[in-house]
């Protein structure tokens, strides 16, 4: 069979890029693992045949396993992470093809409300870097149309309203556990938790829904605040982030859901701490993860009890059940967000857009479009 010459360097740099050991890689080539070894070492190489399956599993363009050296690829928008007190290096397949994704979708609606001589969203950039955190909080507080916490409901209604508060702005909220709808490519909470595209005209907020459900509302606030500064960010959540604009969302975040002049009377420091959740939480309408992540920033709780409770909080959510999921249309609707999905499809269904096309931007098959349109989206 003919072989493939591609370069050690090369093999190693898919592999890794995907994030697959060697062992991995080696099952879902459905070889050795000293064969993969022999590849990267340069002692042997894979067929055609193989390197095209290589390609497949780690997700990269057959034709990059020719050069000679990996590219440089460059992230469209800034990286904000944080590991301990570093930059993470580089990011996995998953998260890069999801972030392309969504900026295919994100410079279609560019294009469709420029098209339709749209203003630009009011709120994008409208607070600069050096604003106050309670200047900012207010100003998103006023523009949603909220008291400082809702009055009455769960915190799953707050979430849900909020996302329609703010879908109502102009601003797309996507949210995925997986890149695309491919089940075998979870995202990981441990890469990011969400992202900001501060577009003036097509802003959106990416929420990873690989996290438990109860840091999604924290996230949610933390991705608006970035819009509302005008400042794009891939972010992991890390309360002890060295980056300043991640600091201030941290902050917004945090005192939009838990003002912290009602907080601090109400904390009890003279009980076991995680007894303080269940009674705030149900003050303030918020998640019990939201009000641990509320007291570990005012120092009430220790950088070590907060990780814990994290960690347990995303073992129980592997761990659960996750019965009862909602139906494939009602899932790509949160995934591609409602607004998104209303213009694609009243301009597939009025004719202005090719049905294939609708398909490559929503997901929802041709023949079952119209339907989507008048159940999930009232059209």
């Amino acid at each position: 069979m003919a072989q493939a010459h591609i370069t050690p360097q090369m093999l190693g740099w898919a592999r890794e890029r995907a994030g697959l050991s060697v062992s991995a890689l080696a099952r879902k080539l459905h070889v050795k693992d000293d064969k993969v070894e022999a590849w990267e070492e340069g002692d042997r190489r894979p067929t055609f045949r193989q390197a095209q399956n290589l390609a497949r599993h780690t997700h990269v363009p057959f034709g990059y396993l020719f050069l000679r050296e990996p590219p440089q690829e460059e992230l469209p928008i800034p990286d904000l992470r944080t590991v301990g007190d570093h930059k993470p290096q580089g990011i996995s397949a998953d998260l890069r093809d999801t972030l392309r994704e969504v900026i295919q979708r994100q410079l279609w609606y560019r294009e469709y409300q420029q098209d339709r001589d749209a203003d630009p969203v009011a709120v994008v950039a409208s607070m600069g870097s050096g604003a106050a955190v309670d200047e900012v909080v207010r100003d998103m507080r006023d523009h949603l149309g909220i008291p400082a916490h809702p009055e009455r409901g769960t915190w799953e209604e707050y979430f849900r309203s909020l996302v329609e508060r703010i879908e109502s702005l102009g601003i797309m909220v996507m949210r995925n556990s997986m890149v695309g709808t491919n089940t075998s490519r979870p995202l990981d909470v441990g890469e990011f938790r969400g992202f900001a595209i501060a577009d003036r005209y097509a802003p959106v907020i990416f929420i990873n829904t690989a996290d438990c459900e109860e840091a999604r509302l924290f996230t949610l606030i933390h991705e608006l605040a970035h819009i509302w500064l005008g400042e794009s960010g891939i972010s992991d959540g890390e309360p002890a982030t060295p980056h300043r604009a991640e600091k201030l969302c941290n902050a917004v975040a945090a005192e939009f859901l838990v003002p912290e002049v009602e907080f601090r009377p109400l904390w009890e420091p003279d009980q076991e701490w995680r007894q303080n959740l269940p009674a705030l939480a149900a003050r303030f309408h918020v998640s019990q993860w939201v009000i641990a992540r509320r007291a570990r920033e005012l120092n009430l709780i220790s950088e070590d009890e907060y990780r814990a409770y994290v960690q347990q909080k995303l073992a129980e959510r592997r761990d659960g059940n996750r019965q009862g999921q909602p139906s494939f249309h009602r899932l790509q609707r949160a995934r591609i967000s409602t607004r998104f999905a209303q213009a694609v499809a009243s301009e597939a269904l009025s004719g202005r857009l090719l049905l294939r096309d609708a398909h490559r931007l929503t997901g929802i098959r041709p023949h079952k479009l119209a339907d989507f349109a008048r159940r999930e989206l009232g059209l």
